[in-house]
């Protein structure tokens, strides 16, 4: 598996990952109003990086580096349970400076615990009720 920064001629694959992934995995947002125009809505400024195997992209990272922030971290969902979001995540606390800060949707279970044992901790829980997230740091 490659890791290697994503170019404009990779976003049409990487917008196809976000709504998928998103669909499958968010039980709580309404996927009837999920678009593959919002990865370019969501990613705006933000420096990407993906995981690639035999020209085949498995996820994506994109990153607000002069926060030190990881905005979205996604895997195709053929691919959960397979390494790619460990190495995304990885090669994302390679590229800032700690400490790292990414929010989690409360209601993310997975997510959360794939964060936990990954050595991030929860710091706090913010937003309005509905739209709860935890606020994690690695340091």
């Amino acid at each position: 598996m490659k890791i290697r920064v994503a170019s404009k001629l990779d976003y049409p694959e990487l917008r196809n990952i976000y709504l998928e992934s998103r669909r499958k995995s968010f039980h709580w947002a309404n996927s009837d109003e999920m678009t593959l125009e919002d990865f370019d809505k969501d990613t705006v400024e933000e420096y990407i990086i993906l995981a690639e195997e035999d020209g085949q992209i498995l996820g994506f990272a994109s990153l607000y580096l002069p926060d030190d922030f990881i905005h979205n971290l996604f895997v195709h969902p053929g691919f959960f349970g397979k390494g790619v979001g460990r190495q995304l995540l990885q090669s994302s606390i390679d590229k800032m400076n700690k400490p790292i800060r990414l929010k989690c949707v409360s209601e993310n279970y997975k997510a959360m615990s794939f964060y936990e044992n990954n050595g991030w901790m929860r710091v706090s829980e913010e937003g309005k009720q509905g739209e709860r997230y935890w606020v994690m740091e690695y340091k």
